[in-house]
């Protein structure tokens, strides 16, 4: 047996591996998922460069020195001019819109009649900036009628931040959760994709040898759970195959771009490095850091990436192993690749909650009931769990007993679905000419 199912194995992952689509998607992939990170970039700071001009006609006695020009805003002044030739005036030369502040008896009744005229619905982040200079005079105002002189609104008006820091004195930032579970969420969505691509190279497989009739031909001399099990591993390690190629050449890619962009990472790493408190220990700062981006950098590199780079393989490989046992059943009880749409929606299903309830659940709790819930449950845990251990195993990150309860949940689902999967592959794998419904299917399971 275990030489027939090597056989199987050998014969799924060469086919996988010198299929001309496979290779030039392995070869062009990290070039395009590279090229589209560098395009939205670009695309992004050009579209935040855009400068917007409005024209301000001010009739009232207040803020007429509180509208400076910003990054992406100025501002055009009308005087002695109505509001119609204003709005005229505004359209022809083409500006954003117009603020138009008419004439009251304090600042509070001119702001409140104050209103912007744009030809289409505003700008969030614009509307935003001119409420906040109508909110910053307005508080000075009030705060002025009460006493409060402008230094002492300055002072009033300090920004603060608290500052964060772990019990081993180690200066902290904010956000660094969400860009954990950002990263482990990267993980969990190539698991994802991976699960649905391969999951559906073994569905198509087995459709294709079913309706050439090859397959009547292959278990004449071994049993459709040997075959079925052979697909299934043989496509995993070509999957496998394909990430590994995929790293290599994204890690190549990303160090000639950080070399073209002219960032010293090696300065970045030394100076991480002789930060205190990065290896840990300090019970005091020695010196504050005056660069954020440095303990982000420490952050990241905290990150205990052999930890989430083997659970991703496992979890890929326990996920994927679930997942394609379904596809190859669906594969064997249709004639045609039509016929999977009614079963491969509830397939999918469970892995698209576990990426929006994923990062919604971990983002506001990483351990909380739904989070760990979902890394739990094994139809989700290979995404969800992903997302929650850049935090790491112990005290602060994922208890160690959930990271175990997980894998072996996974391990007895894989058993328990392969088991019936087979059952359904053994019969359907013959069935000509008839599409099953869930009803027959369930009928399949008791044979």
């Amino acid at each position: 047996m275990a030489s027939k199912l090597q056989l199987i194995i050998k014969r799924e992952y060469l086919a996988k591996v010198r299929n001309k689509s496979f290779i030039v998607m392995t070869i062009l992939s990290p070039i395009l998922i590279v090229g589209m990170i560098v395009l939205i970039a670009y695309l992004t700071e050009v579209n935040d460069s855009e400068k917007r001009v409005v024209a301000v006609l001010n009739e009232s006695d207040f803020l007429h020195r509180e509208f400076a020009t910003t990054e992406n805003m100025s501002f055009v002044q009308f005087h002695d001019i109505s509001l119609e030739k204003a709005k005229d005036s505004t359209n022809n030369m083409g500006l954003y819109g117009l603020l138009h502040l008419p004439k009251g008896e304090n600042l509070e009744q001119a702001s409140k009649e104050a209103h912007l005229y744009t030809k289409d619905n505003p700008n969030t982040h614009i509307t935003q900036q001119l409420e906040g200079i109508f909110q910053k005079k307005l508080r000075q105002n009030r705060l002025g009628n009460l006493g409060v002189s402008a230094e002492q609104f300055s002072t009033i008006e300090k920004p603060f931040e608290l500052n964060l820091a772990t019990f081993e004195g180690e200066k902290s930032v904010k956000g660094i959760t969400e860009i954990k579970a950002f990263i482990g969420g990267g993980f969990g969505y190539a698991i994802m994709m991976f699960i649905i691509i391969y999951g559906t190279f073994v569905m198509r497989s087995v459709i294709e040898e079913k309706t050439s009739r090859i397959i009547e031909v292959i278990i004449s001399s071994v049993k459709p759970f040997q075959l079925m099990l052979g697909k299934i591993i043989g496509t995993s390690l070509a999957g496998i195959t394909q990430f590994v190629i995929w790293l290599i050449s994204a890690g190549i890619l990303l160090f000639i771009v950080v070399l073209i962009s002219g960032i010293d990472m090696t300065a970045l790493m030394a100076e991480v490095q002789n930060t205190p408190g990065a290896m840990g220990g300090m019970s005091q700062f020695s010196t504050p850091l005056s660069n954020d981006t440095i303990l982000y950098a420490r952050e990241i590199l905290n990150i205990p990436w052999v930890l989430l780079i083997t659970s991703f393989l496992l979890y890929f490989v326990l996920g994927y192993l679930i997942y394609s046992s379904i596809y190859a059943a669906i594969g064997a009880a249709v004639d045609n690749e039509t016929d999977t749409q009614q079963f491969v929606f509830p397939v999918i299903l469970p892995l698209m909650l576990a990426i929006y309830v994923g990062f919604f659940s971990v983002f506001s709790n990483p351990h909380g009931p739904i989070a760990v819930g979902f890394s739990l449950f094994p139809l989700t845990s290979p995404i969800v769990m992903l997302m929650r251990l850049p935090a790491g195993i112990g005290e602060g990150g994922v208890p160690l007993w959930q990271l175990l309860l997980s894998i072996a949940l996974l391990i007895g689902t894989f058993l328990a679905i392969v088991s019936l999967a087979a059952k359904i592959y053994r019969v359907g794998i013959l069935m000509y000419g008839k599409r099953p419904t869930y009803k027959e299917l369930v009928k399949w399971l008791r044979y």
